[in-house]
């Protein structure tokens, strides 16, 4: 691209150059498993009747090899609301490849954890160590070594991530994910969030607070908010691969059922049967992670993805770290507000041209790489459309310009000049900052300290008057090591009650916050992690830190040469706490993923 950004193309090229050695290896691995991989007619004849015993009306074309055989992938379950609608998909989609001469089965499927049901509760604990479960489900159910090509059926916020690093050590196969969309807007997020705060100050009822939570999230797709889940939504589109323009179109509506058929058609034509072979391993390049990342600054998407990014990077044989993100984020502006950096949810952004706008603006401005392999065009700039129908035919227009400028802003005239995060570090270690949400006057804040190791301490400090000053309140021992490291959401409404009453406060700690974290200043995802002898083990109450985004410094002035660290709590037992041990006590840092199964499996 000619006029791509100098910054851009730096950092691409460092990713590159220092990839090398990894990434070789990895397309090496998969051009060996493209070679060995069996033809289904040379399984035994035992191998392949199990295999298509109980496929029914496929037996026959499965058995002659009369074309492609397509892995589906789900994580259906009907719990997890953006989930609920997959339970209809595969009945279809195998209608759909029939369409077309190929076949679809069920391969496998892989939980799906709600992280807003389990938020500040014990379950917590499990929830970033799922996206490794959900990544060894997914090689489970390729295994078997009958498919072709994969159709991943997953929004939400590890679950999305598990799949791609799963599916990337099958990546001689295509792969397509095939979203379900978002539930219609409730009320208004405002409204929400002053609910929560009035709860949290002891001015509203519990039963007032789920009338509230019920109105907001009440129906099958995925939550309005944009939060983990949209933010990978986004990140698959600026990928490449779903089918363009995707992400945001209801459940449950034709243009809906349309992209499904449409997705399914897709994979059967890119398996290596076709003359249009894309492997996933060639899709998921170098320039592919920097348009997922510049696609996650430019929007003010989820920190998680702080984490979630380096790790699906890594199982591609990509190095991605904070720096890269940070300095991404000197030059990408922001050029979305949607809640809860705006007061519109995903359905607004959609309206206002979405996903579409987003890519059109990035390519036009060079800040992201129109060439890279996608699933759904011939490069990027298909995604720069937005999925029609014509009658009952599934088409593409151009977008057009932003539908509202209070949602969507042209690059030209962004709502901030740079990305939505910053890297943050000094003798505290390494965090990341979420600016977009935070107000730029908000940005530093320096007072003393108070020191906690749970959260539900917090909340009881809150409650009796403890914490009513300037703060920086810590949490620590929240870290990957230490307890699986929860997101600590459940702070926000009272620590936003805190800087509501014209208080300096901020979070520091080495656990997670999520694609919902507010309004209030947060250093998070903090590595070194206290466990181990991290800085923040060395704290005590009263040391006095400085947080600033505008400077990019994290530290305290205390002298922590000579302190000993603070003993880390005993571990939780129960609620099955105690069977992730092993991914606990092998995970790495954060800012390499935070990920047990990646770090033994030497990647």
């Amino acid at each position: 691209m000619s006029n791509l950004n100098p910054v851009v193309e730096r950092v691409t090229d460092r990713i590159i150059e220092k990839s090398k050695d990894s990434r070789r290896d990895y397309l090496e691995l998969m051009d060996r498993e493209a070679e060995r991989q069996p033809d289904r007619n040379s399984l035994s004849c035992s191998n392949l009747a199990h295999a298509f015993a109980g496929a029914e009306e496929d037996q026959q074309a499965i058995k002659t090899q009369r074309g492609p055989n397509l892995a589906i992938i789900t994580a259906y379950n009907d719990m997890l609301s953006a989930h609920q609608p997959y339970g209809a998909f595969p009945p279809q989609m195998k209608i759909y490849a029939r369409e077309v001469g190929a076949t679809a089965q069920v391969a496998g499927g892989t939980p799906a954890m709600c992280d807003g049901v389990t938020q500040g509760q014990d379950g917590m604990e499990l929830s970033l160590f799922s996206r490794d479960v959900i990544a060894l489900s997914t090689a489970v159910a390729l295994s078997h070594a009958m498919y072709d090509g994969m159709a991943l059926l997953g929004i939400c916020d590890k679950i999305v991530p598990g799949l791609l690093i799963g599916a990337l050590r099958f990546g001689h196969m295509p792969a397509v994910f095939v979203p379900s969309g978002p539930m219609p807007t409730g009320i208004a997020n405002k409204e929400k969030q002053k609910v929560r705060q009035l709860y949290a100050e002891g001015k509203a009822t519990r039963a007032e607070l789920l009338e509230s939570e019920s109105k907001s999230y009440h129906s099958p797709g995925t939550c309005t908010f944009y939060g983990t889940a949209n933010s990978n939504q986004m990140m698959m589109e600026l990928m490449g691969l779903h089918m363009p323009g995707a992400a945001f179109v209801h459940p449950g509506t034709p243009l809906r059922q349309a992209l499904t058929r449409a997705a399914t058609h897709r994979l059967a034509a890119i398996t290596s049967d076709g003359d249009d072979y894309r492997p996933l391993s060639r899709c998921v390049d170098e320039k592919a992670i920097v348009n997922a990342a510049v696609g996650l600054l430019s929007t003010g998407g989820s920190t998680n993805h702080a984490i979630h990014l380096p790790a699906m990077a890594r199982a591609a044989g990509i190095d991605l770290d904070w720096n890269d993100l940070a300095e991404l984020s000197s030059v990408v502006p922001l050029l979305a507000h949607v809640y809860p950096n705006g007061s519109g949810d995903v359905n607004h952004f959609h309206d206002a041209g979405g996903i579409g706008y987003v890519v059109g603006e990035l390519l036009d401005a060079g800040l992201a790489h129109k060439d890279i392999m996608t699933v759904g065009g011939a490069d990027m700039s298909a995604y720069a459309e937005e999925p029609i129908l014509d009658g009952d035919t599934l088409t593409w227009r151009p977008v057009g310009p932003s539908g509202d400028d209070t949602m969507l802003r042209p690059a030209s005239n962004p709502f901030q000049p740079d990305g939505g995060m910053r890297l943050v570090q000094g003798n505290l270690g390494r965090a990341c900052f979420k600016t977009s949400a935070v107000e730029k006057q908000r940005w530093t804040v320096e007072a003393p300290c108070r020191v906690f190791e749970r959260q539900e301490d917090v909340s009881k400090a809150f409650s009796a008057g403890e914490l009513d000053r300037d703060v920086v309140v810590v949490v620590r021992f929240q870290g990957p090591r230490s307890n699986g490291m929860p997101e600590l959401h459940k702070l926000t409404p009272p620590l936003g009650v805190l800087q509501d009453r014209g208080y300096k406060v901020a979070l520091v700690t080495d656990g997670r916050m999520s694609g919902a974290s507010g309004k209030v200043p947060c250093a998070i995802h903090c590595t070194p992690e206290a466990l181990g002898g991290g800085p923040l083990s060395l704290l005590r109450d009263g040391d006095v830190i400085r947080l600033c985004a505008e400077e990019g410094t994290l530290e305290t002035t205390a002298d922590l040469s000579a302190r000993e660290p603070a003993e880390r709590p005993a571990a939780a037992m129960g609620m099955g706490r105690e069977l992730f041990g092993m991914f606990r006590a092998n995970a790495d840092s954060a800012e390499k993923g935070a990920s047990s199964m990646l770090a033994m499996g030497g990647l």
